[in-house]
């Protein structure tokens, strides 16, 4: 497994290997001795998978608060979308900044989002799925959202109009988000 550091520290792009021949491929999408033989050491408790039926259909940028903040290692199962992550621990040099990337079924990559940043993508095809791991369980008294056009992301062209729950549309922007994240120091 390819394990790439990004410019937001913590958020790390994973690139399994795949074996492949005229049937098909196999690739080992996650193994805990595997991530920890590259100081990787996260736990993880609980898979989603998600469904979008439209390209252009955005979800997030969403996260989950202390006590019950998650990581995620994040894949795309069908399809492609754009994904990103938005680092929002306080006191953090890049307070703010995001990156993303291109997951795909047929590149295989990986996004690794630590605690302390928010997650959100666009489906790039339609009969999109997304397949992640959380580092802990889902609680809806720590659930929050911050508007998807309010981080300066840089998102691929969807067409006219993004395909919203309404609950992202409603979402607060970055600037009026007052974020229960902490920055750590240097990593």
């Amino acid at each position: 497994m390819q394990v790439t550091k990004t410019d937001l520290d913590g958020v790390l792009l994973l690139e399994p290997a795949r074996f492949g021949d005229d049937r098909g491929f196999f690739s080992e999408s996650w193994s805990r001795k595997t991530l920890a033989d590259h100081g990787i050491t996260t736990d993880f408790v609980q898979d989603n998978h998600s469904l979008s039926r439209a390209a252009g259909t955005v979800r997030g940028l969403h996260f989950q608060a202390p006590p019950h903040a998650q990581a995620k290692l994040v894949r795309c199962g069908r399809g492609r979308l754009f994904d990103v992550a938005v680092d929002i621990r306080k006191g953090s040099p890049t307070f703010g900044r995001w990156i993303g990337f291109e997951l795909s079924f047929e590149n295989g990559r990986q996004l690794l989002i630590p605690a302390g940043f928010l997650h959100g993508f666009v489906t790039l095809e339609p009969d999109t799925e997304i397949v992640y791991k959380c580092s802990d369980y889902y609680a809806p008294d720590c659930d929050g959202a911050v508007r998807w056009d309010s981080c300066g992301i840089d998102w691929p062209d969807f067409g006219p109009a993004p395909v919203l729950s309404l609950k992202d549309a409603a979402a607060p922007t970055l600037a009026e988000f007052n974020s229960p994240f902490t920055y750590g120091g240097a990593g």
